[in-house]
C-alpha cells in the first residue's frame, strides 16, 4: 500500500488509478476513508487520473494521539499532491469540502478547480450542537451508537432498508474501525473550528458547490452560503441525503465530468 510521509512523520495512505486524462484528488468526509469514493472512481478512472487519500487519524493512515485540525489535513494533502505529480482538480465531500476550502485559500498552487460537496464554511448553532453531541458519544465509549446515528443522519430511509445488513455490520465493527476513540472524538471536534466563510471571496479558481436537497447533516443552506461567498461559483442541487455520492455515484460522476471538462477548457484557454 502506498503511503506519503507528512512533515511530522505521520503516514498518509493513498491510492491511484487511471492512466490518462485530467488529474483528480478525491477527499472523503469525516469518516476519512477513501474507499467512500469507490463507486465514483470506477466510473471516472477510464478517462481521469485519480488519487484518493485517507485522512490522518482515519482509514488506513496512521492515527497519532495528537492535535487534529482541518488545516493540518489540508497540508498533508498538499504535500501528497506535490510529491505525486502536482496540481489536480480537488473534489471534497463534507469534511473533505472544508479541506478543499483550505486548500483553495492556503495552498492555491495545487488546485486546478474545486468541487465542494455537502459542506460548510462556518459552524452554526445547530451544527455545533449536533457534532458536539456526536463527540460526546465517542468520549463515552459509545462507538456503535455513534455509527448508527451517523447512518440515520447520512442516508435516505430507502438506503437504510436495502443495506440494513451492511450497516449493522459497520456499527458492530465501529469500536475497532474508529479506534482509538479519543482520536475519533478529536477529529469530530476539529470541525467546530473551521471558519473560512469571510475568506472565500478570495478564491479565484473555478468552483462548483453541490448540495443534496434531503441532507439533514449539513443542510443545503450551509452549501448555499459557500456558493454565495465565492465569485462565479456554480451551485448544483441534487436529490438525496448527505451520502449522495455513495448512493448515486453515477449522478455525482456525471456532475464532475461536466464541471472538470469546463474547468479544463478555461485552464487551457489562459
Amino acid at each position: 500500500m502506498p503511503f506519503f510521509a507528512a512533515a511530522d512523520g505521520c503516514r498518509i495512505h493513498y491510492e491511484t488509478s487511471g492512466g490518462h486524462g485530467p488529474r483528480l484528488m478525491l477527499i472523503p468526509g469525516l469518516g476519512g476513508d477513501g474507499r467512500f469514493w469507490a463507486g465514483v472512481v470506477r466510473l471516472l478512472e477510464a478517462h481521469h487520473r485519480i488519487i484518493v487519500t485517507d485522512h490522518r487519524g482515519a482509514g488506513r493512515s496512521d492515527r497519532p494521539n495528537s492535535l487534529y485540525s482541518i488545516p493540518l489535513i489540508a497540508s498533508d494533502i498538499a504535500g501528497l499532491l506535490a510529491q505525486t505529480g502536482g496540481p489536480a482538480h480537488i473534489v471534497g465531500h463534507s469534511t473533505g469540502g472544508a479541506i478543499a476550502q483550505v486548500l483553495a485559500l492556503d495552498h492555491a498552487e495545487i488546485g486546478l478547480s474545486y468541487t465542494i460537496s455537502s459542506s460548510w464554511a462556518r459552524a452554526d448553532v445547530r451544527f455545533r450542537t449536533l457534532f458536539g453531541a456526536r463527540a460526546e458519544l465517542l468520549d463515552a465509549g459509545m462507538a456503535e451508537t455513534f455509527q448508527r446515528l451517523g447512518h440515520v443522519l447520512c442516508h435516505e430511509p430507502s438506503y437504510l432498508e436495502t443495506h440494513a445488513g451492511q450497516l449493522d455490520a459497520a456499527a458492530a465493527s465501529a469500536p475497532h474501525t474508529l479506534a482509538p476513540l479519543a482520536v475519533a472524538a478529536a477529529r469530530v471536534r476539529m470541525l467546530l473550528d473551521h471558519d473560512r466563510l469571510a475568506d472565500l471571496p478570495r478564491i479565484a479558481a473555478p468552483v462548483q458547490v453541490i448540495a443534496a436537497a434531503g441532507d439533514i447533516l449539513t443542510p443545503p443552506a450551509l452549501s448555499q452560503a459557500i456558493a454565495r461567498a465565492i465569485p462565479g461559483a456554480d451551485h448544483v442541487t441534487v436529490p438525496g441525503a448527505h451520502f449522495h455520492p455513495l448512493a448515486d455515484p453515477e449522478g455525482f460522476a456525471a456532475i464532475l465530468r461536466r464541471f472538470i471538462a469546463g474547468a479544463e477548457s478555461k485552464y487551457h484557454d489562459r
